[in-house]
C-alpha cells in the first residue's frame, strides 16, 4: 500500500516508476477495510479467510471493480 496526497501524485508515480496503477482508496475506505479485515485477527481461533470470505468483505465495501476480484 502506498499513500499519496492526490490522484495527480499517483499519476506522477506511475509515470516515473512504470509500475501498474492499482486501486485508489480514500483513507476512510482503507480504515473501513482494515476494521473488517483485521477484526478477529487476535482471536486464538483465528484462521485465514477463504477467497469467498475475502470477496464478501470487498463487496460489502463496494470494492467491486476488476482489481478486487479473485
Amino acid at each position: 500500500m502506498l499513500l499519496f496526497r492526490d490522484e495527480e501524485k499517483v499519476n506522477e508515480w506511475v509515470n516515473t516508476t512504470g509500475e501498474a496503477r492499482g486501486a485508489i482508496l480514500t483513507l476512510q475506505h482503507v480504515w473501513e477495510l482494515s476494521k473488517l479485515w483485521y477484526s478477529n485477527r487476535m482471536s486464538p481461533h483465528y484462521r485465514g479467510r477463504t477467497a469467498s470470505e475475502a470477496q464478501a468483505i470487498f463487496t460489502k465495501l463496494g470494492l467491486t471493480d476488476d482489481f478486487w476480484q479473485f
